[in-house]
C-alpha cells in the first residue's frame, strides 16, 4: 500500500519494475472467485492508456494476498460486464 495515497491505493509494479499506482474502487465475489475493479491513480484521465483495470484476487505460494491479471478474455468480458453493472447502478442511485 502507498501511504502517500492513502488505504484505498495500492502500488503495484508491472513486468518491467516499473511502479504504478491505482485507486480501488470495488470488489466483488463472483463465480467462486474475487474480482477487484481500479482505476489507474497515477495516470491523466487523457492518456489513452487510462482505464478500467480488473484484477483476480489471489493467494501466492507463500499464503500472501495478491492480485493476478485475469488472461482469458471470456472471464475478463464478464467480470467487466459485472463490474459495469455494479457501478453504473450505483450512479443511478445518486
Amino acid at each position: 500500500m502507498s501511504e502517500e495515497y492513502g488505504d484505498n491505493f495500492v502500488t503495484m509494479v508491472d513486468e518491467n519494475g516499473e511502479e504504478f499506482v491505482l485507486e480501488l474502487l470495488e470488489s466483488i465475489d463472483y463465480k467462486n472467485a474475487t474480482y477487484t475493479a481500479f482505476l489507474p491513480a497515477d495516470m491523466d484521465e487523457n492518456d489513452p492508456d487510462y482505464g478500467l483495470v480488473l484484477l483476480r484476487n489471489a493467494v501466492d505460494e507463500n499464503g500472501d494476498e495478491v492480485y493476478d491479471t485475469i488472461d482469458d478474455e471470456d472471464e475478463l468480458n464478464d467480470v467487466y460486464e459485472q463490474f459495469m453493472r455494479i457501478l453504473f447502478d450505483d450512479e443511478d442511485e445518486e
